[in-house]
């Protein structure tokens, strides 16, 4: 299976993304550790091709992504082109 986070590790993007460490409800702290995870899972299943358990969480995480990413758009789209532009995604 994937790595899996350390608890430092959800801190820091927690703190990076959502204020605090604490702030764990912040739209943009959540977008944030689901594309680190899609990522990490993105790289085990280029190794190992038919966990298909993995790629059906891969799609979970990927479908909770988008309707957060949808959601802050419509809240507030300056952070919401502030969040994909700093995580890189949505090219």
């Amino acid at each position: 299976m994937a790595e899996y986070l350390t608890k430092e590790k959800k801190v820091e993007i927690f703190t990076e993304y959502g204020g605090t460490g604490a702030n764990t409800g912040s739209t943009e702290a959540q977008v944030a550790l689901f594309t680190y995870r899609i990522k990490s899972l993105s790289e085990h299943l280029k190794l190992n091709k038919k966990d298909h358990s993995c790629r059906r969480s891969l799609l979970t995480l990927v479908g909770k992504r988008r309707r957060l990413l949808q959601y802050l758009s419509r809240k507030d789209i300056n952070k919401y082109r502030s969040l994909i532009e700093k995580l890189g995604i949505r090219k």
